[in-house]
């Protein structure tokens, strides 16, 4: 394991779809991750809870990442109890990966809302923040985020695998317009989705009903 480099994704995934999935492998192909763990979250803090079952989104994000062996599925906010924490998350997998650069990929939106996240000074503690820039996404100019941004940012993707945590890299990525809120919006008015999910999400979403 040492050397390698783990890139953490976190999301409701309420579906997964094709947004999801590209924008892993996008920022997985240019950091050259080893690999890009999928973590659903469990119970949110900040958030109303996800529609589907936790099983649900466990099952449909399994089978949308079967055949990409550089995503994999980490079920461990769906197993602990409690609210779901990213600190909490990272802390455990840097027990588990000691030797390891951690990536933990973040949206430009989340990451100016960073200085909300609990315990979220530690976080750089635990892993390298990536922040996934869409066009148009402004990062913070003023206030802590702000601060934390210009202390620890690198322009140096080799600093990324060379040390296991603690810098901030700002990776533009492009606009995908595929939501889970729009495609839960099309199953409930009775439109296809097809395309906007993997085959194989879309085969359990028709099969067990979910979100109509």
């Amino acid at each position: 394991m040492k050397g390698e480099s783990i890139g953490i994704l976190g999301g409701t995934f309420d579906p997964v779809h094709n947004g999801h999935l590209r924008f892993a492998l996008e920022v997985r192909d240019a950091l050259s991750l080893s690999s890009v763990r999928l973590i659903p979250l469990g119970r949110p803090p900040h958030r109303t809870p996800p529609l589907a079952s936790d099983r649900m989104r466990l099952r449909m994000l399994a089978a949308a990442v079967r055949d990409e062996p550089h995503l994999m599925v980490d079920d461990q906010e769906l197993r602990r109890n409690g609210f779901s924490y990213t600190v909490d998350t990272l802390d455990a997998l840097r027990q588990r990966f000691p030797e390891c650069a951690l990536c933990l990929i973040m949206g430009a939106d989340a990451f100016c809302q960073l200085n909300t996240w609990d315990r979220w000074r530690k976080i750089l503690a635990f892993a390298h923040i990536i922040v996934a820039q869409r066009p148009g996404a402004p990062l913070p100019r003023k206030g802590e985020v702000a601060h934390l941004l210009d202390d620890w940012q690198t322009h140096d993707l080799a600093r990324i695998r060379e040390e296991s945590a603690g810098r901030i890299f700002v990776h533009p990525v492009p606009q995908l317009d595929i939501s889970a809120t729009r495609i839960r919006a099309l199953v409930a008015r009775g439109a296809s989705i097809r395309y906007l999910v993997p085959d194989a999400v879309l085969e359990i979403m028709t099969h067990e009903q979910l979100y109509v």
